[in-house]
């Protein structure tokens, strides 16, 4: 059994363990809808001022002030390898608690909290392997929408994110380009 495969079966079984279902938070990069668990969300804000920071990665948009805490800003275009777009009113900054970290995810927009039975996660099918396969927990079936859940942990993980892009770049994570 693949990693992929593990992680969506402990993710089948979280769901149908306790409740019903899981909720998410759904958000699109590049037409691409995406979901992070809710429980690790902190907040979803407006994009702030961000400090850029010499001698990072380009998917490191610096650092942001949030009510006295300094967290880093990870814009998710650049992580997954897709070009750059100006802020838009829709733009947002989804809050997330990595570990004992909190960081902040530039996202396009947010879509909405989603609800997830069990039987519409689904593991990444096997053509989905190598690094990208870790950062993606399933895909849920939402009607007629694929919506790719993200294993945060892993996609986040501060000493993960160079292989996370290099992944991206490979075309390995899932994006709608």
């Amino acid at each position: 059994m693949s990693q992929t495969d593990t992680t969506s079966s402990k993710l089948a079984e979280s769901v149908s363990s306790g409740n019903s279902s899981a909720q998410y938070v759904g958000f699109f990069v590049d037409k691409q809808e995406y979901a992070f668990p809710i429980q690790q969300i902190q907040e979803i804000v407006m994009p702030g001022k961000v400090t850029r920071i010499p001698q990072v990665a380009d998917y490191v948009e610096g650092v942001s002030n949030l009510r006295g805490t300094i967290i880093p800003i990870i814009n998710l275009r650049q992580l997954f390898g897709i070009e750059s777009k100006p802020a838009d009113e829709e733009t947002r900054t989804i809050v997330v608690n990595v570990g004992e970290r909190t960081m902040g995810c530039t996202v396009d927009s947010v879509a909405q909290v989603i609800r997830v039975s069990a039987e519409q996660i689904q593991p990444a099918p096997e053509l989905v392997t190598g690094a990208g396969s870790a950062y993606i927990a399933g895909f849920a079936k939402l009607g007629e929408r694929l919506s790719v859940l993200l294993n945060i942990d892993e996609l986040l993980e501060p000493d993960k994110l160079e292989l996370v892009h290099q992944a991206a770049l490979r075309e390995e994570i899932v994006s709608g380009g």
